[in-house]
């Protein structure tokens, strides 16, 4: 993600500020197993159990969540400097990226989307945007999509840990492809020795292999850049 950064408002509510902080907290819920592909590699939530489940412990309870209209609204009012900037400059890759991170950050995926492809049109390398474009696209329910877009950015960039990390998290819970979730991971570990995130990485495997009966290091390994 670039360094620049936008102008905010300063003038919230009380009300838009505390709904912003609980979205932000649902985002790190939300966002499970996955590590955004624009940040720096550390460690990602932990998962509780091999099917995804999340700790309990900490989270808002339903009653206290904001719902989805209100999650959009706020992310609407942060967005809104933003989109007043794109309207001088349409085609800037920065605004455009942070836009989408506000929407993915409060699950508006297909407005984030929209922004990261925008993105991807001025600057179509740029493997971090492509990787949570990519995210997003899996958080919609697709999968197919979700893997073309990681195996495109891993085009640009075919080490790129944080990517390599979630194509496994997606060949596995979406594709049911332990082999094909290991390879990536133990791509990840032989291209990234001092991945911060490494145990994870070993936990992720074993409980993906104990699944298939796969033994953990017998996935076929994935060929040479």
């Amino acid at each position: 993600m670039q360094d620049t950064t936008p102008a905010k408002t300063e003038n919230w509510s009380s009300v838009q500020a505390y709904t912003l902080a609980v979205i932000c907290l649902l985002a790190g819920i939300a966002g499970g197993w996955f590590i955004r592909g624009s940040q720096a590699p550390v460690a990602a939530a932990q998962a509780s159990s091999p099917d995804g489940a999340m700790p309990s412990s900490g989270q808002a309870s339903p009653a206290s969540m904001p719902s989805p209209e209100q999650m959009k609204q706020t992310a609407d009012a942060q967005a809104k400097p933003l989109l007043d900037q794109l309207a001088a400059t349409p085609n800037n890759p920065a605004l455009l990226t942070e836009a989408g991170n506000i929407y993915y950050d409060a699950q508006q995926y297909p407005a984030a989307i929209s922004f990261y492809e925008r993105a991807l049109k001025v600057e179509p390398r740029n493997a971090g945007v492509r990787t949570d474009l990519a995210t997003a696209y899996w958080y919609l329910g697709n999968p197919d999509k979700a893997i073309a877009e990681f195996n495109r950015a891993l085009t640009d960039e075919p080490n790129k840990a944080n990517t390599l990390f979630n194509l496994g998290i997606v060949k596995w819970q979406g594709k049911m492809d332990v082999q094909g979730a290991v390879a990536a991971w133990q791509k990840l570990l032989e291209t990234n020795p001092n991945y911060e995130n490494k145990d994870k990485v070993l936990e992720l495997i074993v409980q993906a292999s104990k699944h298939s009966g796969l033994k953990p290091g017998a996935a076929s390994k994935p060929p040479a850049d």
